[in-house]
């Protein structure tokens, strides 16, 4: 009988989404797979029906956190000289010397940086974080873990973190295929990659081309192009419920039409609150000249902070926050972890309003996945919270270069436009959405809400 046991790797929470609150997980049990999520999340997810095996103490080699970093520039390095683009700067995160020790980090990833900036010293530099985690108790763990189970592959859910290396390295050194997806659309131009496996999950071919593009080493036939399950959900329409339920559950007024304003982190979008007041003072000043009008607003699940409580207060009659069902299990932002239940609410936010607004967010696909339209905030306020930063440096990211035409979403310039875009957007939005859908398709394989079916035909490929 062959082996179908499948390990999901999950390193951090962030695949909790895509592969344990989405139909993936059912769908390879039904096909007669069995998945073991390999769970280094705060969650236990035998509580919730699945089959996990936690991941005990792990720990990277106290090196490989700077040869990580030094990995990021020296990609980052060879990418702004190889494309002649300063944008790759953009990407960086300033050094830390807040202590002795994260000031030494800092030297040494700099040092490494500067001396490794090249084809040989990065093929150096992905050798020597190997070998580091190759040290590790954490590696001899999943090597006992591994011979014990005997899984036919290891897929890891996020090709970001640290944690993830040891646990493929191991699978690996024991002749076990590996794969890893690509989580978001925007992770492949900042050098996010840290582990390095058999094959790849990407979400297109625009994604495919990016991959090979930033990392040559990959093969082009080792790369499977899947779609991604996050946005599954808009198509399950079991999970909707009625418009009266959802606007009574989140108090909302059911005689009114809603928007919803999707909110950024503090690091993205510094000036995310006024943004906030500008878009209800419009509102208000439409619902004063005979509209009703309200807003939803959705903050950033990893942001607790009270940044908009003042603007919250002054448009309590027109703002109804409804806050994510996210859950704080630690002090660090990756240990805020999506609940099932923040699922359902997403989708009914998206279903029971007419349209979004946020700041470069892939909100706009979810949107789209609903016929609906989405508008980017376009603008610098006046007193800006930091100085340096803008609106420019954020749609100056590369993956908007991937917007087939400026018309898939609507563009607020300034403050004094919202209304009437807002107003237009209401009344007829089609070339919007028709624009929105197109750049739906170059970022997702079509149709989006197969992503889970055609993750399982490659791993069946892989596996048989």
């Amino acid at each position: 009988m062959p082996n179908n046991k499948i390990f999901i790797l999950l390193p951090d929470g962030i695949g909790l989404r895509n592969f344990a609150y989405s139909k993936f997980y059912e769908l390879g049990i039904t096909q007669g797979y069995d998945v073991v999520f390999w769970n280094n999340t705060p969650f236990q997810l035998s509580d919730l029906g699945f089959k996990d095996i936690p991941i005990q103490n792990p720990k990277t080699n106290k090196q490989t956190e700077i040869y990580k970093n030094a990995r990021k520039q020296i990609e980052l390095n060879l990418n702004k000289k190889k494309f002649q683009d300063a944008v790759y700067d953009t990407y960086r995160f300033p050094y830390a010397y807040k202590n002795i020790k994260t000031a030494a980090k800092s030297i040494l990833t700099q040092l490494l940086a500067v001396s490794h900036t090249s084809e040989k010293g990065l093929q150096k530099v992905r050798n020597k974080i190997k070998e580091q985690e190759k040290k590790t108790a954490y590696f001899q763990e999943c090597l006992a873990v591994l011979k014990r189970e005997q899984p036919a592959m290891v897929f890891c859910t996020n090709q970001r973190p640290l944690l993830a290396i040891a646990p493929l390295l191991a699978a690996q050194e024991l002749g076990i295929p590996t794969a890893t997806f690509i989580f978001s659309w925007d992770n492949l131009p900042k050098a996010t990659m840290v582990v390095e496996t058999d094959t790849y999950f990407v979400w297109s071919e625009y994604m495919k081309e990016e991959l090979l593009q930033y990392y040559p080493y990959i093969k082009a036939e080792n790369i499977h192009i899947t779609g991604t399950p996050q946005f599954e959900s808009h198509y399950e329409t079991d999970r909707l419920v009625a418009k009266e339920t959802f606007f009574k559950q989140n108090g909302l007024d059911i005689t009114r039409r809603y928007i919803c304003y999707s909110g950024d982190d503090v690091t993205t979008c510094p000036d995310d609150p006024q943004y906030l007041d500008d878009v209800a003072a419009a509102v208000k000043q439409m619902n004063e000249e005979g509209d009703a009008i309200g807003i939803l607003f959705r903050r950033c699940p990893v942001d607790f902070s009270d940044r908009f409580d003042s603007v919250l207060t002054q448009y309590k009659d027109i703002i109804v926050p409804v806050n994510p069902k996210w859950e704080k299990k630690g002090g660090m932002w990756n240990t805020i972890l999506p609940t099932p239940e923040d699922v359902d609410l997403q989708m009914n936010t998206i279903a029971h309003t007419d349209m979004v607004i946020n700041l470069g967010s892939s909100m706009v696909f979810d949107y789209a996945a609903h016929g609906k339209p989405c508008a980017y905030i376009n603008y610098d306020v006046k007193h800006k919270r930091i100085e340096d930063w803008s609106v420019k440096k954020i749609y100056n990211y590369i993956h908007f270069r991937s917007m087939p035409a400026k018309e898939s979403v609507i563009w607020l310039d300034n403050k004094d436009e919202i209304k009437r875009k807002i107003q237009l957007a209401l009344k007829d939005s089609r070339q919007n959405t028709i624009k929105a859908k197109e750049w739906f398709q170059i970022i997702n394989k079509f149709p989006p809400d197969s992503a889970s079916e055609n993750i399982w035909n490659s791993i069946k490929k892989m596996v048989s």
